[in-house]
């Protein structure tokens, strides 16, 4: 059988082009309202991701529009339990009536990186998503986490990110961090596809090249023989 990878983006956060991306990739990580996107937009995506087969994931975030979600917050645990559960229950409302339903979560920006380390607030990211299969670094807490309850989680690669010696991501505000050159990325996107280590690789939906990145991501991995399908 060949080998199996997800292709991820970001989507509903208003700073891309969705139906674009969403020709392109096979999971979509929809923006739940608190770092971007609103009901209409949620439902849109929904709607198309319903129409090409493209399974959909909540991105969940701290409440954060201003710094679009890449902000630090020491949210309480009860408190951030609570948003996590609201934010999966909107966009399930607009799955639901686009005909598709909310099949993972994956936190977005800052509380991504904080669940890397940061036990508290990976549980309550699990605590507030029920029993949905988890989107997640490599050897993060949440994945770890994860895997102890007997949940299902999937590790990620982001292609058009560095990363630094641990395995983390190298912060957004260091030279070097983003890379935006789309063989640049779809030539990591086949090395990380190719490792063994990553169920899915993501393109960041907020670069003016995303779209691009994408589609170039896609030929490039089925050019080397491998079959793209979500992990979900």
């Amino acid at each position: 059988m060949p080998p199996v990878i997800d292709l991820n983006a970001d989507l509903g956060e208003g700073v891309t082009d969705d139906d674009g991306l969403l020709a392109v990739v096979t999971s979509a990580n929809v923006a739940c309202g608190y770092h971007a996107g609103d009901r209409a937009t949620m439902r849109a995506v929904c709607e198309e991701a319903a129409r090409r087969g493209v399974v959909v994931g909540a991105q969940v975030s701290y409440a954060d529009r201003e710094n679009f979600g890449r902000v630090t917050l020491d949210v309480a645990y009860d408190l951030l339990v609570e948003q996590v559960a609201h934010q999966v229950a909107l966009l399930a409302e607009a799955a639901l009536a686009a005909g598709t339903r909310v099949s993972y979560v994956k936190p977005h920006g800052a509380l991504y990186n904080r669940v890397v380390h940061d036990e508290e607030q990976a549980r309550a990211v699990l605590d507030g998503s029920g029993d949905l299969p988890v989107l997640g670094l490599p050897g993060s807490v949440l994945l770890a986490i994860t895997e102890s309850l007997g949940r299902s989680g999937h590790p990620e690669g982001f292609p058009d990110r560095a990363y630094t010696e641990e395995g983390r991501l190298v912060p957004r505000d260091r030279p070097g961090a983003v890379h935006h050159e789309p063989s640049v990325i779809a030539a990591r996107a086949l090395q990380m596809a190719r490792s063994g280590q990553v169920a899915s690789v993501c393109v960041h939906g907020d670069s003016p090249a995303a779209v691009r990145s994408a589609t170039e991501v896609r030929w490039t991995l089925e050019a080397a023989g491998l079959t793209l399908r979500s992990f979900a």
